[in-house]
C-alpha cells in the first residue's frame, strides 16, 4: 500500500469518530469553556472541523504563513455548520491526496508566522503531525469538554463508558 493510500485510509477511519463527537455538541453551550485560558466549545469544535481540511491545504500549497493572514474563521451558527465544515474539509483532503503522487508527499512544506518557523518538513510529515495528530489531540480535548458538560461521549477506538451504559 502506498503512503498516500495509507493516509487516505487513516483519514477515512478517523472521520466517523470525529463526526460522532462533533454531532453531539449542544448549540446552547457554544460559549462554554472549562477554564478562562481555554477555548470556548465552539472555538475548539471549529478548530477541529477546520483541521479536517488541513491535509488538503498542505497538498495544495508550499507553505502557510499566519503573518500573511493564515486561514479565516468560518461563520458557525449551529452544530450542523460544524458538521458541514468537517465533511467539506475531509472531502477536500481526500480528493487532494487521491490526486497526488508519492513524490508530492516528499515535497517540502513550511508553516510559519513571518520569520518564526513552526514546521519545515515533508508534506507527508506535515499531514501526519499537523493534520492528523493535531486534530486527534483536540478531539481528545473536546471529549473532556463534553464529559464536563455531562454529554455522552461516543466510542472512538472501541466503546466508551457511555456506550457500555
Amino acid at each position: 500500500m502506498s503512503l498516500s493510500e495509507l493516509l487516505i485510509t487513516e483519514i477515512e477511519r478517523e472521520l466517523s469518530s470525529t463526526r460522532a463527537i462533533i454531532e453531539r455538541i449542544p448549540e446552547d453551550r457554544f460559549e462554554w469553556k472549562p477554564h478562562e485560558k481555554s477555548m470556548t466549545l465552539k472555538q475548539l469544535a471549529t478548530h477541529i472541523a477546520q483541521l479536517a481540511g488541513f491535509p488538503g491545504l498542505i497538498m495544495k500549497t508550499e507553505y502557510l504563513d499566519f503573518a500573511e493572514g493564515g486561514s479565516e474563521t468560518p461563520d458557525i451558527e449551529s452544530t450542523q455548520d460544524l458538521v458541514d465544515l468537517l465533511d467539506e474539509g475531509y472531502e477536500d483532503s481526500l480528493t487532494a491526496l487521491r490526486q497526488s503522487s508519492e513524490e508530492d508527499l516528499n515535497d517540502n512544506w513550511i508553516m510559519r508566522s513571518g520569520d518564526y518557523v513552526i514546521l519545515d518538513n515533508t508534506k507527508d510529515f506535515a499531514i501526519r503531525h499537523m493534520g492528523l495528530n493535531h486534530l486527534n489531540h483536540h478531539r481528545g480535548q473536546l471529549s473532556v469538554y463534553l464529559r464536563l458538560l455531562d454529554i455522552a461521549i461516543p466510542g472512538m477506538y472501541g466503546p466508551s463508558a457511555d456506550d457500555a451504559a
